[in-house]
């Protein structure tokens, strides 16, 4: 973001501002000991200009300091955050532009506030401890503020497939799809693909494929689905036709190298996406479920079917297609994993509009085990264990209230499990039930869609004697203690 010339500059102008503080000096009365003009001393302070070596001894004198000082990138304490920020990649990846804002203008703040920013860094420096954060999620929490900006809809990328399409006609046999796609990575592209397994790469049993790029060679596992198959190649199309020269080598991003390779990996997904399932076909699907008086479980199953795309690709296209067209603009998108040893964890979401609940959190507990995103991971985990399981996807839906603060919401939930791994997965989309959900879905009355109250984890439920319950409410008990607490404070002060 800043070149080393810019940093240096900054620098200065921030020792300069901060001992002209701590003197008690204006900019005026500094600038009537040194000679300088109050707005040249301004530029510099802002870290726009860098004096000559005549005025920065004046600036020493009047400073009470020495030139060595002065001129050295060796801050006070109050600054070091900035300077570690400075000397760390992060300005350098921060895609400032993606949200319209100047460098230049991020720069001027610094320069304006710095022992206010310096606590701000200091402090999110220090959560991201707490919480063990990784750059990724720091990239990836940048990339869903982007998405929900856009109501994650990107015309361009529409566009894009379109034109793909127009030029490459989808087969009409979704099983087609991936020796279609191989066929125009390897004609069109010249990219080279080789399957493997465990016997060939065991490290890299997890891992869907990986990009050699000195061979122009995609490797591609060999126990994925027809439908994994088909997004890993279309993908990878995906990358060539948007001229992403910088981008990840794995199918999952392992450790991000930049914002830029998390970016080029979201574009290249969406368009995979959107050649996989076509908007406007889609749309005419999406418009005859939400004109219909009732609910069908199998109806939105039997809508992935002329598509060869997992339930995890066709929920996250449908939340394209439901903001742009349809306005529902307040959705949330969750997954939910239960592994083996039968915990749930929620590790990808996306919330637009704002962060509705449940969502993700760095607490230890238990999600409340009556969401329908939870029920139908046990169910599904049931039907394994006992046998009775087809190995298709099972779906399912919910009205779930939140007995906290009263707000409802649509939820409806597709279960499947997730080779290469043994982990399930439960994709959801909910909407908050508003007015204008229900002119826009027919359904939602329908008696056979269960109505259930719910907390979002157990340790902070006021449920009394539920069921499920995998933990004593003891967080609600404490901010309750705190409350009781304070009530008590103010009954002595002034009952």
């Amino acid at each position: 973001m800043a070149s080393d010339r810019e940093k240096v500059r900054l620098v200065f102008g921030l020792k300069v501002r901060q001992l002209r503080t701590e003197l008690g000096l204006s900019t005026y009365d500094l600038a009537a000991q040194t000679g300088l003009s109050p707005s040249y001393l301004n530029e510099i302070e802002k870290g726009k200009k860098y004096p000559k070596t005549e005025k920065i001894f004046a600036l020493a004198k009047a400073l009470q300091t020495d030139y060595d000082s002065l001129v050295s990138l060796r801050v006070s304490k109050q600054l070091e955050p900035v300077v570690e920020l400075f000397d760390s990649n992060i300005l350098n990846e921060l895609p400032l532009d993606l949200f319209g804002i100047e460098p230049g203008y991020f720069l001027e703040v610094m320069a304006n506030a710095p022992a206010k920013l310096s606590a701000l860094i200091s402090t999110l420096i220090e959560i991201g401890r707490n919480y063990d954060l990784r750059v990724e999620q720091f990239y990836f929490s940048v990339l869903r503020t982007y998405q929900a900006m856009h109501d994650n809809y990107f015309e361009d990328l529409e566009l894009e497939a379109d034109l793909f399409l127009s030029e490459h006609p989808l087969p009409p046999n979704p099983a087609d799809c991936p020796n279609w796609l191989f066929d125009l990575l390897t004609r069109t592209y010249g990219c080279t693909i080789q399957t493997y397994d465990t016997t060939d790469q065991p490290n890299l049993a997890a891992l869907r494929s990986v990009y050699l790029p000195e061979k122009n060679t995609l490797l591609l596992n060999r126990q994925l689905s027809n439908e994994q198959r088909a997004f890993t190649l279309a993908r990878e199309i995906g990358y060539r036709r948007l001229k992403a020269t910088i981008r990840p080598l794995e199918s999952s991003v392992l450790s991000a190298r930049s914002f830029e390779e998390v970016f080029t990996n979201f574009r290249a997904s969406y368009f995979a996406r959107a050649v996989l399932i076509p908007r406007q076909r889609l749309i005419d699907e999406l418009t005859e479920l939400a004109g219909s008086a009732t609910w069908s479980n199998n109806r939105l199953l039997d809508m992935m079917l002329p598509f060869a795309v997992t339930p995890e690709m066709f929920l996250l296209r449908m939340t394209n297609v439901l903001t742009s067209h349809f306005g529902l603009k307040e959705l949330f998108f969750i997954r939910f994993n239960q592994n083996a040893d039968g915990r749930y964890t929620l590790n990808k979401e996306l919330h637009l509009s704002k962060l509705h609940t449940p969502h993700g959190t760095a607490r230890d507990e238990h999600y409340c085990r009556r969401q329908v995103s939870v029920t139908i991971l046990s169910e599904l985990r049931q039907l394994q264990q006992s046998g009775a399981w087809n190995g298709q996807p099972i779906c399912r839906a919910q009205q779930i209230t939140f007995s906290t603060n009263g707000n409802t919401y649509f939820v409806f939930s597709i279960a499947k499990s997730s080779p290469p791994t043994t982990t399930n997965s439960s994709i959801n989309i909910g909407f908050p039930l508003t007015p204008q959900l229900r002119e826009v879905f027919r359904f939602l009355d329908d008696p056979a869609i269960p109505r259930t109250s719910v907390g979002e984890t157990c340790q902070r439920c006021p449920i009394p004697d539920c069921a499920v319950r995998a933990a004593p409410p003891v967080e609600l008990m404490r901010e309750s203690q705190i409350r009781q607490t304070q009530a008590t404070i103010e009954k002595l002060r002034f009952g």
